[in-house]
């Protein structure tokens, strides 16, 4: 029996900072799933188990 692999999802309205974190995540094994607002990470919460939600907290406006 294998352990699934567990499910990392990126939030953050930079895309540069969500692409390098994605990139080295993922080569490091991890499932990765990103978002860049509010709306989208919500759509992604109701369509997937997330095993740790990195969060970029100093959002410029509110985004959802």
């Amino acid at each position: 029996m294998t352990t699934p692999t567990p499910h990392i999802l990126i939030v953050d309205d930079d895309a540069d900072i969500r692409s390098l974190l994605a990139d080295y995540l993922g080569e490091q094994g991890w499932h990765i799933s990103t978002a860049w607002d509010g709306m989208t990470m919500q759509q992604v919460l109701d369509s997937a188990t997330i095993d740790l939600i990195v969060l970029d907290l100093t959002y410029p406006a509110a985004m959802g």
